[in-house]
């Protein structure tokens, strides 16, 4: 599921979170705060969930994996 939830309230938009990424996930919006830009590229580090001085992101510890199906 990787990044759940940023809490836009709790947020004071210090941006820790976006250079704690080491994927480049996140953002800065025009409103100060981080949103998800590149969702399918979190690798589930949760760096930007315990870096964040306000607990104001949410990151699932667990990250679904698309189905392979096998053609046999």
């Amino acid at each position: 599921m990787a990044i759940e939830k940023i809490d836009k309230e709790k947020c004071t938009g210090c941006g820790i979170c976006v250079k704690a990424c080491n994927m480049d996930v996140l953002r800065m919006g025009k409103d100060g705060k981080p949103y998800v830009k590149y969702i399918d590229d979190c690798i589930v580090c949760m760096y930007c969930e315990e870096d964040c001085p306000v607990q104001a992101i949410f990151v699932s510890p667990v990250k679904q994996q698309p189905y392979l199906l096998s053609w046999g």
